[in-house]
Parts: C-alpha cells; structure tokens; sequence
C-alpha cells in the first residue's frame, strides 16, 4: 500500500509549478496592485522598533518593507515577490547577504489595508524550526473535475481526487484516490467516491473523504481539463522524467520514456490515461502523484521566491475556499519539509458490484494508510 519515500518537498498545489520570479516595478506602491495606500498592520511578534528606510527589500512597497523589518528588529537585505489569491495579496520575502536562506511570508486579506506576516523561516535569527511558524500539521484535498466545455467543474464527477499533507514537523504524504471506491457519501447513502462532487460540490466531495479517512482537510483546490492545462501552460511547461513511454488514444498521450518538458495538454494525457495502464485506475492514480511530484521538485529548484506568481497563476484556473494566508502557508511549508519523510499511497481494493454499478471495495490496508496519514505524513 505505501511505497518509498519521494525525493520532492514541495507540491500543492496542484500547485506549486513555477519557472520564474514575478516581475514588476521595484519600490513604488502605485505599480503594485496588492500595495495599500498606507499601513495599519503590527507585526506578528514583538521586535525592536526600526523604520522601513534602515532596510533594502527590493520589489517590496512600504507597507510591507515595513512589517518585514520590525519581524526582524534590525536591517533587512532582501526581495519581495507579491502575488494574489482568491482576492488577498501574498508576498514572499527572500533574504540576501547576510539574511541569505531566510523567507518572510507576508498577506495582505481583502479589504484590508495592512499587511501582516503570516510566517517563514529566520535563520538568521536562529529560528529555523518550522512547525509554529508555517501553520503546522494539515491536509489539503486536490480535486480535479471530469467537467467538459459547457459543465460546471463543482458539479460533475471527479476524474482525479489527491490528499496532500504535511506534519509540521518534516515529513508529509499525498495519497491517491480510486474514484470507484464505494463509500457513504453524507446526505446521498452509498455510491462512488468521485460522484459526491456531484452531489454536494467540492465541500460534499471535501466531506465524504473526510468520512472515509477520518482525516479532516483544511480545504481544497478544484480545477476541470481546461483549468490543468492552463496552469501548466502559463508556467512554461513542467520537466518531467516518464517512466515508461505511454501511447494514448488522448490527444498529447504519445510521451516516450525519459526526460522531457510537458505541456499542458500532454501533462493532462499524462494524468488521465488508464486503458493501456495494467493497473488501470490505481495506476492512474499513481501517475497523478508523479506529476504533482514533478511539480513539487521543479518549484523547489526554484525557491520560495516563486510561490507568488506560481499561485496567482493557479488562481486563475481552479476554485478554492482556502484563504491566501492558509494557501501560502500551506505551500511554504513543503520547503521545510525532509525528502526522506515524504510516502505516497493509493486508497484502493478489489473490485465488485453495487447497485449494477462496478465498484471498488476498500481494502484492510488503504485504512491502515488513513490512520498513518492522520498527522500528515504517510512512512516510508
């Protein structure tokens, strides 16, 4: 059921692709979209008074220069990336010289005029651990919609369901779904897993794997067909390493074995394909894991630096009731995270009927893996 650990640290979403830093003037608030006019915010901890003027943090309005120097209580050297989600401005601030490996996180909510940080990493300052700072143990649920032109993605079956989890404390998981798998599905009776998207929208599909698992996700991510390939694309592409070659009557579905950069269409193909897979949908499943692997190692390739652009680019394709505050915390975390402390899983069975339907039934050992996944991370 579980399987050797992944050598990644960092996936969401979905999530977190990215290639480049976001560009943008450098100091003048006017330019920035998610700089307010003044600032009302105080900082997360108490520090020494200083003044936004004894620090250098390019790419970084007042506002936000402002609260990252009293975080620290002396000179800041440093950039700022800023990007948004769902309404809220997110800002990652990256140390340089002296401040060199430390990462301020930074959300300014909608509707607010302050920013405030949220969490990071100083070490600096000698506070490296993450688990109090990056918002600790949790889960979130990425739900990819089997909705064609014209459907509504939060209401049609789900085609790929994956619960990505971290500790807190250095490992994480991500366990795949066979969306067959006959379960309760709260308000509906019993039916296929990936239909309770259908019947109660992303927060019914939310509940009933959090029935099925007893693990209580923060939220979720939703994306449809259109929505994956738009993040891939607008992001340049994701390297990816396929371990066998696949030849798919999806179009996009001729990948060889080996290196190669995706494109989004070829990254869906990817992710969809199960007819030719021996395993047909656990295979699938696993598939998916490697993709989101794939995303997760080429982020971290390229830094925290690039979490603002990666999800605002996201934003625009998927639906979400994480707030920007839970999402960049969320993402941040698997920074922290020790490649040796991350599994994988796939919740599946054997197959059978119900309801004239083909089914798959639960096995002893996916609820072994529900239990070990409880704290956020799946052993390897």
């Amino acid at each position: 059921m579980r399987t050797s650990a992944l050598p990644v640290t960092l996936t969401a979403a979905v999530s977190a692709l990215a290639l480049a830093a976001c560009t943008g003037s450098a100091d003048d608030p006017a330019s920035d979209p998610a700089a307010p006019a003044t600032s009302s915010a105080a900082p997360s901890s108490p520090a020494t008074p200083a003044t936004a003027t004894t620090s250098r943090i390019s790419g970084a309005p007042a506002g936000l220069r402002d609260v990252v120097t009293a975080r620290y209580g002396s000179a800041v050297t440093g950039s700022a990336e800023r990007g948004r989600w769902r309404g809220d401005a997110v800002a990652v601030v990256t140390g340089s010289g002296d401040q060199d490996g430390d990462v301020t996180l930074a959300v300014r909510p909608r509707g607010r005029q302050g920013w405030k940080v949220v969490g990071g990493w100083w070490p600096s300052l000698g506070l490296t651990k993450g688990k109090t700072q990056l918002g600790g143990r949790g889960h979130v649920l990425l739900i990819g919609s089997d909705a064609r032109p014209g459907e509504d993605p939060a209401r049609t079956r789900a085609d790929a369901l994956q619960l990505l989890g971290v500790d807190g404390t250095g490992g994480a998981g991500l366990m795949g779904f066979a969306r067959d798998l006959w379960v309760p599905i709260p308000g509906h009776g019993e039916g296929k897993l990936n239909s309770a998207l259908v019947y109660g929208g992303p927060q019914g599909q939310v509940d009933t794997v959090r029935r099925l698992t007893g693990i209580r996700p923060r939220g979720y991510v939703l994306t449809g067909f259109e929505g994956f390939e738009g993040v891939v694309d607008d992001l340049g592409g994701l390297s990816f390493r396929a371990p066998f070659s696949m030849d798919s009557h999806l179009t996009g579905g001729q990948i060889d074995k080996g290196a190669r950069r995706l494109s989004g269409r070829q990254a869906l193909a990817w992710s969809r394909e199960r007819k030719s897979l021996p395993g047909g949908d656990f295979d699938r499943s696993r598939n998916q894991g490697l993709l989101l692997a794939a995303a997760a190692l080429q982020a971290r390739l390229a830094g925290p630096a690039v979490l603002p652009r990666a999800l605002t680019v996201v934003d625009r394709h998927t639906e979400s009731d994480l707030t920007g505050e839970e999402m960049l915390l969320f993402a941040a975390a698997f920074y922290r995270v020790d490649p040796g402390q991350v599994g994988r899983a796939v919740a599946k069975g054997p197959t059978g009927t119900a309801a004239g339907q083909s089914v798959v039934r639960l096995d002893d050992a996916s609820r072994a893996a529900f239990r070990d996944f409880r704290d956020g991370r799946i052993s390897g």
